[in-house]
This record gives structure tokens, sequence and C-alpha cells, in this order.
């Protein structure tokens, strides 16, 4: 939720944090702040904002604090509002350790409770302050012994960079249902809470396991257990380009990630689709004989991630014939679900690190389910889990709505759907092959999609006088429509809601008057005469229609109020399609209203807590 970075090397901390906590600024931005050790002084020098990490970097520029060692931490509050106070990092009773951290301490009150019986005086509502104070508890000379008591004494979630001013030399890190990563450089070293942060500096990273410490010297990085125990550290090469964490010329990141997702679809498809219709993946080689094996699918998710799920359960139903189910993450948790060997589980987390996917994920493995997780992060929580992986490969997201990735989730649902129906014997190789030619000519007609951007921006300036929206859809479309109006409302902050045709008349028609519109999905589809006849029903309520129909179809020219014309494709492409379209055109009525898409208000990017 927060994002967290740490340095240690030849350079002057102060600008490198600052540079990492801009990258990280979309995992949240409430507060800001730095903390590094001043170079022949025995002083922590602590600077914090209120607000984001701009206001932290016009700060330092009066007094920029000279050291080689430091961490840096921009905030998503849980515990304690957005204050001066709240702002991490957070220190001991003197000042001597320094602790950021991302998570929610579960149990901080009970600790907090003892820590103030023993003496300490806490200045902060967070959570985290305790961290500092029971490793400062438990000092006896050796700061790493230190931490590890303290850490084995807390529950919840953390991710966590700290030092202490007696171990000038010294940057720890450690985790628990949270991510951290500890980048090799040339002389110099980093922790951060994503790869993003650190690939101006090296492509060389060491992903951190659950329950794992890093302790980094000049001398290297050395993993353990918090007990104590060695680990093998697992050290990755990046093949992220630094370019790819920057806008590049685009004025917001989220308008430069759509305009990335044809590449993001060509990468969720490489190396993993042949001409006839063969699906294979490298991280998850199930077997036919062992997919056969699998009644059902259950597939949890949060958000976008559960709509890509609903998406998923309409075609794997479809194509493979097997009963799917598409639930969310967060209630699936408190349930007691029926599953077990004959259930394949699947997750679905750009991040891999969304708190109650975990959970579920956990929970299925639990009852004996197979688990695969479809994320975007390599060596992430939800990856290295489950029993398999299916990587999206769209590269690094930045801004908090999610575009690219959600087009990336699609496909890859619809890859593992063909590779269910194989398995199963429910396609044929004509079908096959039919899916796998719409597939592989889905960049290009995304990219036309992308070439109509002027009309769509003009639409959505007509359409951003509105502050209620309804969008409308059927079968695949009908999770379209959720994931249409959910990226409306999040950047926008408009009321839009989504709902299916059969549905509209049940309730939610009687929102609807001139004042109300309607974002009608109309495209190519088994149910395209009943979404005409809702629309119907919507024209004779006076709201006005905005419709998405196939090219060359002009059956709602006299009827919608306008129309967007959409590239001819089957139901499975043309969801994704319309899918773009919808991204656009919410992306053009938040900047018509001046809003910040690339960090929506109360929102992050990455939701590492319930």
């Amino acid at each position: 939720m927060c994002g967290i970075i740490g340095y240690l090397g030849d350079r002057e901390a102060t600008p490198v944090l600052m540079d990492g906590l801009k990258r990280l600024e979309y995992r949240g931005y409430d507060s800001a702040g730095v903390a590094v050790l001043q170079q022949g002084a025995e002083m922590t020098s602590v600077t914090k904002s209120e607000a984001k990490v701009d206001l932290l970097i016009a700060k330092l520029q009066d007094n920029m604090p000279s050291g080689r060692l430091g961490i840096g931490h921009t905030r998503w509050a849980t515990h304690g509002k957005p204050t001066i106070v709240n702002a991490h990092p957070h220190t001991d009773c003197y000042g001597r350790i320094s602790v950021v951290h991302n998570g929610i301490i579960e149990n901080f009150a009970e600790l907090k409770q003892e820590l103030e019986a023993a003496g300490h005086e806490f200045v902060s509502d967070t959570d985290t302050e305790v961290v500092p104070h029971l490793i400062e508890q438990y000092y006896k000379g050796d700061f790493l012994s230190a931490v590890r008591q303290a850490l084995q004494r807390i529950r919840g979630a953390y991710a966590l960079a700290m030092f202490s001013l007696e171990d000038p030399e010294l940057l720890v890190g450690a985790r628990l249902n949270a991510p951290l990563v500890v980048g090799i450089g040339e002389g110099e070293y980093f922790v951060a809470s994503d790869i993003t942060a650190i690939i101006p500096y090296t492509k060389k990273v060491l992903i951190l396991g659950e329950g794992e410490m890093a302790a980094v010297t000049p001398l290297g990085s050395t993993v353990t257990t918090l007990d104590g125990l060695p680990v093998e550290a697992k050290v990755i090469h990046v093949d992220w380009d630094v370019s790819q964490a920057e806008k590049g010329g685009f004025p917001h990141f989220m308008l430069k990630e759509i305009q990335e997702t044809p590449e993001a679809v060509s990468n969720a498809l490489r190396g993993r689709l042949d001409e006839d219709g063969h699906v294979s993946f490298m991280e998850f080689n199930a077997s036919d004989q062992h997919l056969r094996r699998f009644e059902e699918v259950r597939l949890l998710g949060m958000g976008t991630s559960l709509h890509a799920a609903m998406v998923g359960e309409n075609v794997i139903e479809d194509w493979a014939g097997i009963p799917a189910r598409a639930q969310d993450a967060s209630e699936f948790r408190y349930r007691r679900p029926t599953l077990g060997e004959r259930t394949l589980t699947v997750v679905i987390t750009q991040s891999g690190e969304t708190a109650d996917t975990l959970v579920g994920l956990r929970q299925a493995r639990d009852r004996g389910s197979l688990t695969v997780a479809v994320t975007n992060v390599v060596g992430s929580t939800a990856a290295r889990d489950s029993d398999g992986a299916i990587y999206l490969h769209s590269g690094p997201e930045i801004g908090v709505a999610s575009t690219k990735t959600f087009i990336a989730h699609l496909v890859s649902q619809y890859l593992l759907a063909l590779r269910l129906a194989t398995a199963h014997g429910r396609v044929s190789l004509e079908r096959r092959e039919e899916i796998a030619r719409s597939l592989k000519t889905l960049p290009d007609e995304i990219r036309r999609v992308l070439a109509n951007h002027k009309e769509i921006a003009r639409l959505a300036h007509h359409y951003s006088r509105f502050r209620n929206f309804m969008y409308v859809g059927r079968g695949l479309n009908h999770p379209v429509a959720l994931e249409g109006a959910l990226k409306l409302k999040e950047i926008s902050y408009l009321h839009a809601e989504g709902s299916s045709g059969g549905e509209l008349k049940h309730g939610p028609i009687a929102l609807l008057d001139r004042d109300f519109p309607v974002v009608a999905i109309c495209t190519d589809c088994a149910t395209k005469e009943k979404m005409i006849s809702n629309v119907h029903e919507v024209v004779a309520r006076d709201a006005p229609v905005l419709a998405l129909v196939s090219e060359g179809d002009h059956n709602l020219d006299d009827l919608a109020t306008d129309v967007i014309e959409v590239p001819a494709a089957d139901e499975a492409a043309s969801a994704i399609l319309s899918s773009v379209v919808l991204q656009l055109f919410a992306y053009h009525v938040a900047v018509e209203l001046g809003c910040d898409v690339d960090q929506p208000r109360n929102l992050a990017k990455s939701v590492t807590v319930e």
C-alpha cells in the first residue's frame, strides 16, 4: 500500500531516495518522508511532508542532508491521519533507530501498551511506531539480533527498511505478507517495495521471500529467516528499460499505459499460442491428463481483477464446458468454500500482493485445490505461493487505475480457457485456429481503437457535464460494463454504475432521466438484439445513450444519442476492444474535469491490507 526505499552506497543517499519515492508514489501519496544518516555526525536527519513527494523535495532543496545511508517512505494512510507526525520514518525514543513500513501491525495496540508500561514514549497515531520502540527494547549492542526478536513479536503484514546510528554501514530489510526487493548495484544496494523504484540504478534484483530478512553492508547482502537461518537468495535479472517507468512524453502515465496495450497483448501471447490454437504456459505446465481432473474452476480477484475473473468465468464455461465461478476474494476468505482436489483455483492480481486475494489463495490451497496465479510481477507472493503462475509480462504499470494489465488479464483468461478446452476435448481444431487468429490480430485492432482517440476525447468533452452514468452490457460485456463504470468513478469521481442489460428494468432503470446517460455496449454478440431492446427502454425514459457498436453496424444510428464504432471482431476480442474504448473515455472525462488521473484520491495501486 505504501512505498518504501532504502539506500546504502557511495553516492549521496537523498537524491536516490527522492527519485525512488517519485517512482513509488503510485502506491500511496498521503504523506512522505526520509531519514538520512548524516556523514561525519552522530545524528540522523529526518524530513517529512504532510502531502505528496513534491512537497518533501521542496523542503529538502534548502537543507539537503549529506549521507550515504538512508530510507524513504510515501504513505497511504491506514492508522492515523496524513500529518507530519504520522508520516514515516518513525524512530525510537532517542532517534537512533529509524524505520519505514508498508503494511499493518495487527497487534500494535497490545505492543504499544506493553512498551508504554516499560517507559517508551510514542508521538504518532500509527501502528508502525511500535517497530522502532520494540527494536530499542531488545537492543543490547546487536542491531540484527534486536530486529529479529522484535519481528518475531509482530503479527500482520510488513515490508520494512531500517537502520541504526550504532551500525552506520548496515541497512536492514524484512518482509511478511508485503513485497520487498533488494537491488544489487556496483558498490551500492537498494531496498524497495518494488522493482520500479530501482531500475534506473540496477537490473539485478534479489527477491525476498516470506518471513525473510536482508542485511546489507558495503560488502554485500545476506538473507536469513527471522530465526537467523541462512537462505539461498533468489536473484533475477529485470529486462525492463528505465523508460518503461517514465511518461515518455505523454501527459499522464495512464494514457501512456493505455497506448502500450497492443504491446502488452503481444507479450501476453508471446511463446504461448501457436497457429493451431495450442496453448502452453512455461510456469504452469500441467499435462492434459492433470487438467482433465478438474471439475470446476474458481477465480478470485478484487476490483478490476474481479471483473477479469468474471470474463474468465464466462469463457471457461463457454469454451471448456467446465463450471466456473468468479468470486470476490475478500468475501471468499470468510466463507467455508466447498472446493478440493477437483477444483482449479485461479487468483488474479496485477501486483501479486493483494492481501485478500492472497488469503483466498492460501485458503484454497489448504483445501487441496491446485492454484495458479495470474500476475504481472515475477517473484511476487501470489506467484511464489501458487502451484503455478501465468505472468502478464506487461511491464510496470504506474497509473493507479489498471489499464493495460486489465487487458493482459483478459488475454490470459482466454488462453487459460483455451488450454482447458483443449485438455477436456471440448474444442475442435477449426475452432482453436479461429480463436488463435482472433487473438493474434488483437494488437493491430487495438491500435485502430487508439487511432480514434480524438473522437473519443470529443465525446468525453460533451459527456463530462453529466454527474451520473449507467454502463450496461450482456454476456462478456456485462463485466466490461462494470469495469467501464469503475474506471470512470475511480479517476473522475463521478457516480457510475454497471448493470447487466437484463437487470436494468429490475431496479436501475428507475434512476434514468435526461441527466443520467447510459453507456450501452451493443457490439456483435449473441445478445446484441436484447441490448438493442435495452436501448429502446432507455431512450423511452429520455436518457442520453452513448452506444458502442461493431464497425459497420448502423442499427442504432437513429436511436442512440452518440455512437462509437469498435472494430468488428468475435465476442471475446470485442470485449477487449470495448474495454480500451471505455478506458480512453474515462481518461478524457477525468482530464476535462481537471482530476489527477494517475493518483486518484483515496486509492493506491496495490492493496496490501484488508
